[in-house]
């Protein structure tokens, strides 16, 4: 068993062995404040609040497990990576990170995109009243309904992932009257310093097609020669929860190359360049994201130096943050079950929710912060496993983390940055029921997906 200094997980990662934890924090009550919404505080009598609502309240009107979502947090974030990026880029909120109606109206409000890679994802974007051009449509094998729908519907790009997407998608438009503005999705043998399942660039891997063997070249030829796609730009994705700028560094400069060789072979300059999402948030104190605007500044720098130095001039840039705008606003909030202290080891706490509502633990050895917030206490600290209820050894939240030793069963306790990948990739293992997103603004709080219920599990049970 190793525990990885990464919070994405142990591929490229510093690794630790079992027993070599980072330290207690001095004060168990004190809430880092890059780990948590930013209006999430603590009352005068040490309990949590989020939007001015504490969450014994929240607890008691909307139940436990609950996603609580600060609705303040992800408009500033919005309108943080737009005037980062200017009105001269595109940012496109990746949905697949969560994504509801109230987001959907969310992200128009505050003049953002959107990228989808489903049908339901197009479908809920759709209903919510968001524009068709202003949706990006990704996806590694987009099914012949899907891609109607999106080229019916007037998608602002689709992401094309192969070859045989290429034909697909233009078959398609031309037999609905259409001209599909695309970009080319390419991989350019980056490797990021993130876990293997969501690095997205290197070559062994189901997305996108490869820069090498002059691969992207033909398809970038083949787009090119079909009256039914309108060739935009290239796509490049490198991976997920990135804090390291050098990947992205050398894929804008490879993707760059890419668009000098178009250039001299068909004599057009494409106008876009896609690099996609990926950047990093606080998942613990230990981790330090950037900034959108260093973000910003960082890729504008790169793409200009490498565009200049191929005679080039400047695409329009766009990028995709999905985790790094709904990461930090929300966090879950459970109730404490059982406490079971193994001498020697650590202290096994179980809540009323686990892989369930939060499967990247078990599934990338995430790492996860958490806090007793329904009270404070001055108690010793206790090193502790923070497990669910489900009937799995590997239903794990919290693999190791401290709280103080007085914590009790009908502690409400809470663990941040889970607004992305966590409802999204919530299941019903074991019959559970997924819990309901909340989300919370100016002391008013309201469901935006509601807790499932035992009669919904019946409705699709048609045995």
């Amino acid at each position: 068993m190793s525990r990885s200094a990464h919070p994405a997980g142990p591929r490229h990662a510093d690794v630790m062995t079992e027993g070599h934890y980072t330290a207690p924090a001095e004060d168990l009550n004190a809430l880092d404040e890059k780990v948590w919404a930013r209006t999430v505080t603590r009352d005068e009598h040490g309990a949590l609040t989020v939007g001015g609502i504490g969450v014994a309240r929240l607890a008691e009107e909307f139940g436990t497990p609950a996603y609580f979502l600060d609705e303040s947090d992800f408009r500033a974030r919005c309108r943080a990576w737009s005037d980062a990026f200017g009105p001269g880029a595109d940012v496109f909120y990746a949905g697949k990170a969560f994504l509801s109606r109230a987001v959907v109206r969310w992200l128009q409000e505050e003049g953002l995109n959107l990228d989808v890679c489903s049908g339901g994802e197009l479908t809920t974007a759709l209903d919510a009243g968001m524009p068709a051009a202003r949706i990006a449509f990704h996806g590694n094998n987009k099914t012949v309904d899907e891609i109607e729908r999106a080229v019916s519907a007037g998608v602002g790009r689709i992401v094309l992932d192969s070859f045989q997407e290429i034909v697909r998608v233009a078959h398609i438009a031309q037999r609905l009257g259409r001209r599909q503005p695309v970009q080319i999705r390419v991989t350019v043998g980056v490797e990021a310093h993130t876990h293997e399942f969501i690095a997205t660039a290197h070559e062994d891997q189901k997305f996108g097609i490869a820069l090498a063997d002059g691969q992207a070249a033909e398809a970038v030829r083949r787009a090119l020669t079909l009256d039914g796609l309108e060739l935009i730009g290239i796509h490049s994705h490198i991976g997920s929860q990135i804090f390291d700028m050098a990947g992205f560094e050398v894929s804008a400069r490879r993707v760059v190359q890419l668009l000098a060789e178009v250039r001299d072979e068909h004599g057009i300059e494409l106008p876009e360049i896609d690099l996609g999402g990926g950047l990093g948030i606080a998942y613990t104190s230990d981790d330090d994201p950037r900034e959108p605007h260093e973000i910003a500044k960082a890729l504008g720098d790169i793409v200009t130096r490498e565009c200049e130095a191929n005679g080039l001039a400047t695409p329009r840039i766009s990028v995709e943050p999905g985790r790094a705008i709904v990461g930090p606003t929300a966090f879950t909030l459970y109730e404490v079950g059982t406490i079971k202290p193994l001498e020697g080891l650590r202290t096994y706490v179980s809540v009323d929710g686990g892989m369930s509502d939060n499967i990247r633990t078990a599934l990338y050895d995430a790492e996860y912060s958490v806090a007793l917030v329904s009270r404070t206490s001055d108690a010793e600290p206790m090193l502790v496993r923070v497990v669910g209820k489900h009937c799995e050894s590997g239903d794990i939240v919290v693999k190791d983390a401290f709280l103080p030793s007085d914590l009790a069963p009908g502690d409400l306790i809470a663990v941040p940055a889970t607004g992305a990948y966590c409802r999204a990739m919530a299941s019903n293992y074991n019959h559970s029921l997924r819990p309901p997103v909340v989300a919370v603004r100016d002391g008013q709080a309201r469901v935006i997906v509601r807790r499932e219920t035992e009669e919904d599990l019946l409705r699709l049970d048609v045995g």
